[in-house]
């Protein structure tokens, strides 16, 4: 599978570490866990966005854009890895938050607002219950009109064109597993993944069944519930397959997403979440972010006490980042 036909720019610091999780396996009692470490990509906290926006910013840059556009909620890691990406391209940055979580400590100025700012990008915000990839094309077509080249870039990065930094990160992991010379070498039952607006799990599919891989991706869901998000993941992988020219069928049985773990909503802490995250910082000294791979990693842990991951296998959680926003949740975090 070769990506280099598609334009590219270098943001990330490739290949991410994968390591073991021995102390959290150990107090699990359960499968071997490893940490695919893609807080670590390197552009302004790192997050698994910056692999998405090296193909995305270079189809910005291809069609001769001087304004990035994109959407996201109010503490989106996405929203802050695109405006780090285009300030260190040199293009201007409009976005669109949605209020899509009420709080009434620091939430809305902290966190990842605070380097959105910090970054200079020019921030308008919304109202929920809106399509904000319809307002963020609007908004950029608005602005081409009035003499900008804007690109917009979906939320989450998510299309064809961002979810092919999954397919490459796919083909990362099955060459950090493959016993190549300086790495490991794994048999791995299963990954484990934030999902939520689908271009991550989507383009790991992708990446797996082009490699003619059988690895199972769990994705554990965020924003809606288990039916609803593996039809828009099927759809995007096929769409990043077409795109990419990866001939290897996308099966619907292949897509596996578990709503059981983001409940009350987008953005709101559960008790899962906070044990996760708790567990992971003071067994592993490794954060999570409250939002995306702390619910992933509640999910890893009730599939690990449910039976369906057990002693004997072994399993990569994917790390999406998203630290910072530990930063606007120190209400939910103090005192334990």
């Amino acid at each position: 599978m070769n990506l280099a036909k598609f334009p590219r720019v270098h943001l990330a610091h490739l290949p991410t570490p994968l390591e073991p999780l021995a102390a959290l396996s150990r107090h699990l009692d359960g499968p071997e866990i490893y940490v695919k470490r893609d807080d670590c990509t390197g552009l302004a906290g790192g997050g698994n966005k910056t692999r998405k926006l090296e193909f995305l910013m270079a189809d910005a840059l291809e069609k001769g854009a001087d304004t990035v556009v994109t959407v996201g909620a109010t503490q989106s890691n996405h929203v802050r890895q695109t405006i780090a990406a285009a300030a260190k391209l040199g293009l201007r940055s409009e976005v669109l938050l949605e209020k899509a979580v009420v709080r009434d400590d620091d939430y809305v100025g902290n966190g990842n607002v605070l380097l959105d700012n910090l970054m200079g990008a020019t921030l308008h915000h919304r109202q929920p219950g809106g399509d904000m990839d319809v307002e963020g094309q609007s908004f950029a077509d608005a602005l081409s009109s009035g003499g900008a080249n804007a690109y917009f870039i979906p939320t989450g990065g998510s299309s064809a064109v961002g979810a092919l930094g999954y397919v490459d990160c796919a083909n990362e992991i099955l060459g950090q597993i493959g016993g190549q010379p300086g790495e490991i070498n794994l048999d791995v039952d299963a990954i484990v993944v934030a999902s939520g607006s689908q271009g991550t799990q989507a383009g790991l599919l992708v990446g797996l069944a082009g490699a003619g891989s059988d690895i199972p991706v769990h994705g554990i869901c965020v924003s809606r519930s288990g039916p609803e998000l593996e039809d828009l993941v099927f759809n995007l992988a096929e769409r990043t397959a077409d795109h990419a020219g990866i001939t290897a069928p996308i099966l619907r049985q292949s897509v596996i997403c578990d709503g059981d773990y983001f409940a009350p909503g987008y953005g709101q802490p559960n008790d899962a979440m906070i044990e996760a995250v708790t567990l992971c910082a003071r067994l592993e000294g490794l954060l999570l972010d409250p939002v995306y791979s702390g619910k992933a990693m509640a999910g890893l842990i009730g599939k690990i006490r449910t039976g369906v991951f057990k002693k004997g296998d072994t399993v990569i959680f994917l790390h999406t980042g998203g630290q910072v926003a530990l930063h606007a949740y120190r209400s939910t975090f103090e005192g334990r």
